[in-house]
């Protein structure tokens, strides 16, 4: 099992940035991909930025040049630095890990985080 803790959100001015923090713990050996994922109120759960464990990314159009994920494969740790906030970016944040084992995909989530962006 692993588990995952984010921390980081609250709420900020348009324009203003923030830094979410996921923290991995438990049978974290393996860990490909981690994702930060956001969810809006009445909306469905969006992928907004992946890193693999190599270190290559990707990024929603919607958040490209304003967000930045990385990772600290030796903290097990994941973060999503949030630049040029808009009111649409207001949404719950949630960390997501997966493992691969052979032809199985196991995925972990994070309770979330709350940003809230007001203009």
């Amino acid at each position: 099992q692993v588990q995952l803790v984010e921390s980081g959100g609250g709420l900020v001015q348009a324009g203003g940035s923030l830094r979410l923090s996921c923290a991995a713990s438990g049978s974290t050996f393996s860990i490909s991909a981690m994702e930060w994922y956001r969810q809006a109120p009445g909306k469905q759960r969006d992928l907004v930025a992946a890193i693999t464990g190599g270190g290559i990314t990707n990024y929603a159009d919607s958040v490209k040049g304003r967000f930045t994920i990385s990772r600290d494969n030796a903290k097990n740790m994941v973060y999503l630095q949030m630049n040029s906030l808009k009111p649409e970016d207001t949404a719950v944040y949630y960390c997501r890990a997966t493992k691969l084992r052979g032809n199985i995909v196991y995925e972990y989530w994070g309770q979330g985080t709350q940003v809230t962006v007001s203009s």
